[in-house]
């Protein structure tokens, strides 16, 4: 009778014992244990997912082996169940489930890249952003009047407004987020460039030196040549000259445009014709860098007003009078 009563009395206890012994290796296993990645990968947080969604998807995925409850239970004693963010996360091959919990609360998502090239034109960037596997399509309409509308600028003509940089933005930020991004940054570029700019520019706005910076922009790609070609433009401009630039011609011409620039094209008069028409065009016709809005803003001296293209590495010649011009054109371009 004794030994019942003992046996009834440790009996319970036994149990618990071992089920708090299977319990601490199966907590240790949790804590130790990597996922099932054998490489670098990524998981996705979708908005208005929970810790439940989660645990069930990386256990049918194969990416744990423990049943989802584990990374439920474990989520809620230490209070994170709530706190995950939605988005994109890189997982390291050995992270276990509690780093990899601890990932998905920290928001340290990935973040991808895009670079606004200079001398694009708008519509060719919001194209680009539009069709990027990373950005989620919004934009019912493509255009620049709409995009322009969408940002609360319709009374705005969104050529030259965007910032040639590289971005980094989280996956599935929307199209007209990221190009917000871009105007705004623009915006405050050409801001603080204006406020720094030289006297006596003839300038009245910064978006008419933004429309300067944007024929800078696709005359040169060398650098050290940007400040002499504003140079030459500027002087132009207070000499009354027409600046007679063959890039403003093409972006008026705009889809009849078919790679050759002939005699007719430069006598077809467009707002953009700068050889029919005076004076800067009525919007820019690129994106400018910020080093071709420094350069309009920041000219180099000097009494040249000519320049011609030579054909090696992108540079021109320079020059200060007609004859001379007339010269390096036969020499550089009719090769007389």
């Amino acid at each position: 009778m004794k030994k019942t009563l003992l046996l009834k009395a440790i009996l319970p206890a036994f149990i618990v014992a071992i089920a708090c012994s299977y319990g601490l290796l199966q907590y240790q296993k949790f804590m130790q244990s990597p996922m099932n990645t054998k490489q670098a990968t990524t998981y996705t947080v979708t908005p208005g997912s929970n810790l439940k969604n989660i645990s069930n998807d990386i256990y049918n995925q194969g990416l744990s082996t423990l049943p989802p409850w584990y990374l439920q239970a474990y989520g809620r004693l230490t209070n994170q169940a709530h706190k995950i963010k939605a988005g994109e996360y890189h997982i390291e091959p050995g992270v276990t489930m509690p780093e990899f919990l601890s990932i998905l609360v920290s928001g340290k998502v990935v973040m991808n890249a895009f670079t606004i090239v200079e001398g694009i034109t708008a519509q060719t960037l919001i194209d680009a952003v539009v069709a990027h596997p990373k950005i989620k399509s919004t934009l019912e309409n493509r255009s620049i009047a709409s995009v322009m509308a969408a940002l609360g600028e319709a009374d705005k003509n969104g050529e030259g407004w965007f910032l040639p940089e590289t971005y980094h933005f989280p996956t599935d930020i929307t199209d007209i987020a990221f190009l917000s991004r871009a105007y705004n940054q623009m915006q405050m570029a050409l801001d603080e460039a204006w406020d720094n700019r030289d006297d006596d520019l003839p300038f009245e706005t910064p978006y008419e030196a933004l429309i300067m910076a944007s024929i800078i922009e696709k005359e040169t790609a060398v650098a050290d040549e940007r400040p002499q070609i504003a140079g030459v433009f500027v002087r132009r401009l207070e000499k009354g000259m027409r600046l007679q630039t063959d890039p403003t011609v093409i972006y008026g011409l705009g889809d009849e445009f078919d790679g050759n620039l002939r005699r007719k094209d430069l006598r077809a008069d467009t707002p953009f014709n700068t050889y029919t028409r005076a004076g800067l065009p009525p919007t820019p016709i690129c994106l400018p860098s910020i080093e071709s809005i420094e350069a309009a803003l920041h000219p180099a001296e000097g009494n040249t007003i000519y320049f011609v293209a030579t054909g090696e590495d992108g540079r021109h010649v320079f020059s200060t009078n007609l004859r001379d011009h007339n010269n390096a054109v036969r020499r550089y371009q009719l090769k007389r």
